[in-house]
C-alpha cells in the first residue's frame, strides 16, 4: 500500500474521533444545564405563610415583679448596738408560735453586766464607809460644839462676877467671853462645812450608784431581747441584708448567721399567706398607659401551670431609679402593686413573677402577625399567595397593634394566606445558596 493511501485512511479516523468527542461534550453540557434548571429555576422558592384569622385583639403592658404578702409580721433587730446573729431559723420553712427565729450574741453584754454588778457593789461599799466616816466626824463635831458651848457658859459665869472684882479682872472676863463665843462660832461653821461636804460625798456616791443601776438595767434589758421568737404560726421568710458587702447594684443576699445587723433592722417576716399581691416596676414609657383598677394577669415562674388574676390598686406617683452598676446609666421605673384575687398553697413571698396589664380588648377582629406587614411607598402592604410561587402585593388599612399582632381594617379576608417574609428577599437568599 502506498503512503498516500495510508495517510488518507489515518485522516478519516482522526476526523471521526473529533466528531465523537464533540458529541460527548455537548451531551455533558446539556445534562448539566438540565440539572441546573431542574434544581434551581424549576424548583419553587419556599416562603413561610400564615392564614388571616379572626380573634380577640389584646393590648397589654408587661412588667416583672415579686410576690409579696399583703400583711406580714416583721421581726426586727432589738434596740441594741451592733447585734450579731449567732442563730437563725431556715427561710421558707414552717414555724410554730414560740419557736426561736433569731438569736444574737450575748457574750459582750454578759461581760458588761458582770462589770456593772461589780461596780454597784463597790459603790455600795464606798457609801457604807463614807457614812461610817461621817458618823465619826459628826461625833467629834458634836463634842467640839458641846465643849465650845460650855466654854462660853463658863466665861459668861466668870464675867458675872465683874461687879465684885476689880475693873481689870472684869475686863479680862469679858474678853474671855468674847473669845469663847468666837470659838463657838468657828466650831459651828466647821460643823456646817462638814455637813455640806458629807451631803456632797453621799450625793456623788448615790449618783454613781444610780448610774450603775441604770447601766445594769439597760444591759439586762439588752440580754432579754437577744432571742426573738415567732409570735404566730406561719412560713418564715428571711429578709435581705442591705448592708452586706458586694450588694451595691445587685440583689442583696438574705441575712445569715454571723452577720452584724443594726438597730431596728428587719431580719425576717412571717407573712399572712391568705392574701397575696405582686409588686411590679413599670418602665417610664408605660406609666401613662396604666390606671388603677385595671386587670393584671400574673404568671409566677415557680407555678407554671396556673395564671392568677389581680387588680392594680396602687401606682407610685414618683419614679425610682434603678442602678445597674458603675458606668451604666440608671433607669427610671414606677413601683406598683396588684392584689391577687385568688391564692395558691404553692405561692411564697419573694417568688419572681410577670404581670400583664390588660389595657384594651377588641373581640372578633381580623388579625395578622406584625411581621407580615411590609411598607411600600410609605403604606402597609401584604403579600397574598396566588398559587405555587405566585404572589401579589396588596395594600391594607391597619388599626392598633401590639407586640405580636396587627388589626386589619380593610384589604383582607379571613382565611387568605399571606407571606411572613418578602418573597423577593427569600428568592435572593435562595440564589446566593
Amino acid at each position: 500500500m502506498s503512503k498516500e493511501v495510508k495517510s488518507k485512511r489515518l485522516g478519516q479516523k482522526n476526523g471521526k474521533g473529533r466528531i465523537a468527542g464533540t458529541a460527548v461534550l455537548l451531551l455533558v453540557l446539556a445534562g448539566g444545564g438540565y440539572a441546573a434548571y431542574h434544581y434551581t429555576a424549576a424548583k419553587p422558592v419556599e416562603v413561610p405563610t400564615v392564614a388571616v384569622r379572626k380573634g380577640e385583639f389584646v393590648l397589654t403592658v408587661r412588667a416583672r415583679g415579686e410576690i409579696r404578702s399583703v400583711r406580714s409580721t416583721v421581726l426586727m433587730a432589738p434596740q441594741v448596738p451592733n447585734p450579731k446573729i449567732v442563730r437563725l431559723a431556715e427561710s421558707g420553712k414552717p414555724i410554730k408560735k414560740g419557736d426561736v427565729v433569731v438569736e444574737f450574741d450575748t457574750a459582750q453584754y454578759e461581760n458588761y453586766y458582770l462589770n456593772f454588778v461589780t461596780s454597784a457593789r463597790t459603790v455600795e461599799s464606798e457609801i457604807v464607809q463614807t457614812k461610817a466616816s461621817h458618823k465619826i466626824t459628826d461625833e467629834a463635831d458634836a463634842m467640839s460644839l458641846m465643849t465650845s458651848e460650855y466654854d462660853v457658859e463658863r466665861a459668861e459665869l466668870e464675867a458675872s462676877k465683874a461687879e465684885i472684882l476689880s475693873e481689870i479682872e472684869g475686863a479680862k472676863t469679858r474678853i474671855d467671853v468674847g473669845l469663847a463665843k468666837g470659838s463657838l462660832q468657828q466650831v459651828k461653821a466647821t460643823v456646817k462645812s462638814h455637813d455640806v461636804t458629807q451631803r456632797a460625798d453621799l450625793e456623788r456616791l448615790e449618783s454613781r450608784k444610780n448610774k450603775t443601776q441604770r447601766d445594769m438595767d439597760r444591759v439586762k434589758q439588752y440580754l432579754s431581747m437577744m432571742i426573738i421568737r415567732a409570735p404566730a404560726d406561719g412560713i418564715l421568710n428571711i429578709l435581705p441584708n442591705f448592708r452586706a458587702q458586694g450588694s451595691w447594684g445587685s440583689t442583696p443576699p438574705p441575712f445569715k448567721e454571723g452577720d452584724t445587723a443594726w438597730t431596728g433592722a428587719p431580719i425576717a417576716e412571717i407573712p399572712d399567706l391568705s392574701e397575696m399581691r405582686i409588686e411590679l416596676k413599670f418602665e417610664e414609657v408605660d406609666r401613662g398607659k396604666i390606671q388603677l383598677g385595671q386587670t393584671v394577669k400574673v404568671r409566677v415562674d415557680a407555678v407554671q401551670d396556673k395564671e392568677f388574676d389581680a387588680v392594680l390598686d396602687w401606682v407610685s406617683p414618683i419614679a425610682s431609679l434603678n442602678f445597674r452598676g458603675f458606668g451604666t446609666a440608671s433607669e427610671k421605673q414606677f413601683p406598683a402593686r396588684a392584689t391577687l384575687k385568688q391564692t395558691d398553697p404553692r405561692l411564697r413571698p419573694g417568688m419572681s413573677a410577670t404581670g400583664v396589664v390588660l389595657l384594651e380588648s377588641q373581640p372578633d377582629v381580623l388579625l395578622i402577625p406584625a411581621k407580615a406587614s411590609f411598607l411600600q411607598g410609605g403604606k402597609p402592604h401584604v403579600w397574598i399567595q396566588k398559587g405555587t410561587g405566585a404572589w401579589e402585593a396588596r395594600p391594607i388599612e391597619v388599626g392598633k397593634r401590639n407586640d405580636n399582632d396587627i388589626v386589619v381594617l380593610k384589604g383582607l379576608r379571613e382565611g387568605e394566606r399571606i407571606a411572613l417574609e418578602n418573597p423577593a428577599e427569600v428568592a435572593k437568599r435562595a440564589k446566593k445558596l
